[in-house]
């Protein structure tokens, strides 16, 4: 009975201290603070970005307004591909969710890389499987077990300035076309010499 009652209260224990320390690994959005500065410009300007061709500059440094050591906690930068509202109507997987592990509307990791003091930037080519919509970027500072602690934007909070509109490739690849291609001759040379096998075959049999 004693060690029945040992195991109970054992496994109530544990189920509480992993409780708690679940509870402490959800990131919020809401509990993120604004304090990187962002932007994304393109390279060309006017237009609909094309897909696995336009490059975009993006940048990123800790805003000016920010506090000494408010990124004290920073480890690592990550830079996403975020939808607009635009192209989130009717589309519930790209529905934005306070829960950031839940949060469908940023899917498109763009880079990851480690924290520097000094700002940073990269030339971007848009993916060639990013669909077409329009986006926003966004870069989350997290810490040194990858939760989110802190966030910046090239959009205002509502998401509805600096957006840009990319077209995405539709229709066949060439290199899918060739692949077909070659699978069809492939095809037919099979057919070709399995029907002349057997009419050799027929053949035989008719002189036996």
């Amino acid at each position: 009975m004693a060690v029945q009652t040992f195991l109970f209260a054992s496994l109530i224990i544990f189920s509480s201290i992993e409780s708690n320390h679940g509870a402490t690994e959800v990131s919020l959005f809401t509990n993120l603070e604004n304090l990187l500065e962002v932007t994304a410009k393109p390279t060309r300007v006017g237009v609909v970005w094309e897909a696995g061709k336009d490059i975009v500059r993006i940048t990123w440094m800790l805003k000016s307004s920010a506090k000494v050591n408010d990124d004290a906690a920073f480890k690592t930068v990550e830079v996403k591909l975020c939808y607009a509202p635009i192209s989130q109507v009717d589309r519930p997987w790209r529905k934005t969710h306070n829960e950031l592990s839940r949060d469908r509307s940023c899917p498109h990791k763009i880079v990851s890389k480690p924290y520097d003091k000094i700002p940073q930037s990269l030339n971007w080519t848009i993916d060639r499987e990013t669909p077409t919509g329009t986006y926003f970027i966004r870069a989350y500072g997290t810490d040194v077990n990858g939760y989110e602690v802190a966030y910046g934007q090239s959009s205002d909070a509502e998401k509805t300035t600096n957006l840009f509109s990319v077209e995405g490739i539709s229709g066949r690849h060439t290199s899918l076309d060739i692949a077909s291609i070659c699978f069809s001759v492939f095809s037919f040379g099979s057919l070709l010499v399995f029907l002349v096998k057997e009419k050799r075959k027929a053949k035989l049999q008719q002189r036996k």
